[in-house]
């Protein structure tokens, strides 16, 4: 466990890590502090972050489980300790950490007699197992024991339903909350006119509580930013239409277009490191792949090469390239690409 000793700003709100302890391989926390703030920010920052961080945060997940000769959830497996169910169960509590996105397989293939845990999974690349420990089934006869499994990326909390059973694999509820609690609590000081936030993270390991709050905070601004767009949009529109408006979306902005119209009068390269990626109307998925790998301007995203890209795991859509594309193409920036057909 660390602590770290914090001294109250009066200038501008900074924020600092001031306790950091690792309980178990499952559960990690955190201390923060955000300040000076002027009175009541610190409860409206507080309130959206909890929410934010409980509800907006990312995990990945076990979300289907398929037997051979199990007819329902309850049936017992000749030769296997626990029911059906009690693995599904099991199943449900294992963490994953995980960039990816939609779903991917993996499976377990166990012969007995053994301890069957999560060690036992075969994962895809991009996926780890926070606890290799975690207990699934207690295999007591020499048998062989298949079971093919589902993955997933999404957040909050998804419980099954009765149509989710298809292909004899039975559902397992989705359970993509990394953060396992949030608590903020204020402080006064400077005769009750500034405040001090407190915010305490509890994750599951898949994330950093200092992970957890950058994405959330992330999250939380990519919510606002349909409130920056300068006229208000009409959402009764085809997907042609939709298309259209995210093509022509750029001129809604006052501040971009401003930019825009000077690049005769400035260097066309010093201009790209004033537009900002979120002025792109890029998918969140992509958005979010840019933001951590520290890419913030559309400089830094047109000086990278299709390598640069693998190596930080970042696969753009084509409809977020056509995007890019569409941009340059009208405000006649392609001379400034390093290499053109990078995309």
């Amino acid at each position: 466990m660390t602590r770290e000793k914090f001294e109250v700003s009066t200038k501008t709100p900074r924020w600092k890590c001031i306790e950091s302890r690792t309980d178990s391989k499952r559960l990690h926390y955190s201390r923060f502090i955000l300040s000076p703030l002027m009175k009541g920010q610190a409860d409206t920052i507080g309130i959206a972050m909890r929410r934010a961080l409980l509800g907006e945060v990312e995990g990945t997940c076990i979300t289907r489980a398929k037997f051979e000769n199990a007819p329902h959830e309850y049936s017992m497996i000749f030769g296997v300790e626990e029911s059906v169910y009690e693995i599904l169960m099991n199943l449900k509590e294992i963490v994953l950490r995980s960039d990816l996105y939609g779903t991917r397989n993996a499976s377990i293939c166990a012969k007995g007699p053994e301890i069957v845990t999560a060690r036992d999974i075969i994962l895809p690349p991009s996926v780890e197992i926070v606890d290799t420990a975690q207990h699934i089934a207690s295999l007591t006869k020499p048998i062989d024991l298949r079971i093919e499994l589902q993955i997933e990326r999404s957040r909050g909390y998804r419980m099954k339903t009765t149509k989710d059973y298809q292909d004899g694999s039975f559902p397992i509820d989705a359970v993509s909350m990394p953060v396992r609690n949030a608590n903020y609590s204020i402080h006064s000081f400077g005769n009750e006119k500034q405040e001090i936030l407190f915010l305490e993270i509890w994750t599951d390991g898949s994330l950093t509580p200092k992970e957890a709050l950058y994405e959330a905070s992330r999250n939380l601004i990519d919510l606002f930013i349909p409130f920056l767009d300068a006229e208000e949009q009409d959402l009764n529109f085809d997907l042609e239409d939709n298309q259209k408006e995210f093509q022509g979306r750029f001129n809604k902005f006052p501040f971009l277009s401003y930019k825009l119209h000077n690049l005769i009068k400035m260097e066309r390269k010093e201009a790209l490191k004033y537009i900002f990626i979120d002025q792109l109307g890029l998918s969140r998925r992509t958005y979010n792949s840019l933001k951590r790998s520290n890419i913030h301007t559309l400089s830094e995203l047109l000086y990278l090469t299709y390598r640069d890209l693998q190596r930080m795991r970042i696969d753009l859509p084509v409809e977020d390239i056509k995007q890019i594309l569409d941009f340059l193409e009208k405000h006649s920036l392609f001379d400034e690409l390093k290499n053109k057909n990078q995309f």
